[in-house]
């Protein structure tokens, strides 16, 4: 198998290259999970301006959801989102058990591939309370339709100057087809500087790449549609705690693209 992706193979069919002023709204919903909150609760925090989005946590961010999560706080970028009525629990992701939907969301997808190839270019964060990720999930049409695949995740508290954990591979969620295959790779980069992420996902399995290298693979592959989710967290110590250190807590990335077969 080649240790590197063929993108002769490939042609561009999703974009983002953070080049206007702003966010297209055609590409990207600035919101977290949304059904297990609201859209004001969840709204992301960001900045974009010369070919550069500049995700953030601010001090006085509140947390995206009390109720699910305690004092977790998010901004978080998704190309897609969908549930059932107030009270029910269909919805995405469903992280935890007992989750109801508190605000019901209209069916979107600005973005949803199945198979292909994602990537990002990113700098990661060393901030030891944060975690920044770009992920897939399942548009879950159906309950069964709810796999992840990590392209990339990264703990500021597995970061050094020189090396650093970088998280990949698939969960299963309510997927019976998928069983968990998941690895923190260790690399030696300092992931603070720009590197490039990315899967080829075919109906064959999942290859994860850095900086164009292949790093790791699974032969698990989700047969629906998926969508995007690029976030930052943050764990902030609880009150009384360790010092949160310094805000924003940030991640930059340089662009997301998307490629299908030809």
């Amino acid at each position: 198998m080649p240790e590197t992706i063929d993108y002769a193979r490939y042609e561009l069919e999703f974009d983002a290259d953070f080049s206007g002023p702003d966010l297209d709204p055609a590409q990207w919903l600035p919101h977290y999970l949304p059904q297990w909150s609201s859209r004001d609760a969840t709204r992301a925090r960001y900045d974009v301006g010369d070919g550069l989005l500049t995700l953030r946590v601010d001090a006085d961010q509140p947390p995206w959801s009390a109720e699910y999560d305690g004092i977790v706080r998010v901004s978080n970028l998704q190309t897609g989102v969908r549930s059932g009525p107030v009270g029910s629990r269909e919805g995405q992701h469903p992280f935890r058990d007992g989750l109801v939907v508190r605000e019901a969301q209209r069916e979107q997808r600005l973005y949803t591939p199945q198979y292909g190839i994602i990537e990002v270019r990113a700098a990661a964060s060393a901030d030891p309370d944060s975690m920044v990720a770009l992920w897939m999930i399942g548009i879950e049409d159906v309950p069964e339709h709810s796999a992840e695949i990590c392209v990339m995740e990264i703990f500021g508290s597995e970061v050094t100057d020189a090396s650093a954990l970088v998280g990949m591979g698939v969960h299963p969620f309510n997927d019976p087809t998928i069983a968990d295959d998941f690895e923190k790779v260790p690399v030696e980069l300092d992931v603070r500087d720009f590197h490039d992420y990315a899967i080829e996902w075919t109906p064959g399995g999942v290859r994860f790449f850095i900086d164009g290298q292949l790093v790791r693979s699974t032969t698990q592959s989700p047969d629906y549609p998926m969508q995007l989710m690029l976030d930052i967290f943050d764990f902030p110590p609880e009150a009384g705690g360790a010092d949160a250190g310094a805000y924003p807590k940030e991640f930059r990335v340089q662009r997301v693209r998307g490629f299908r077969r030809r």
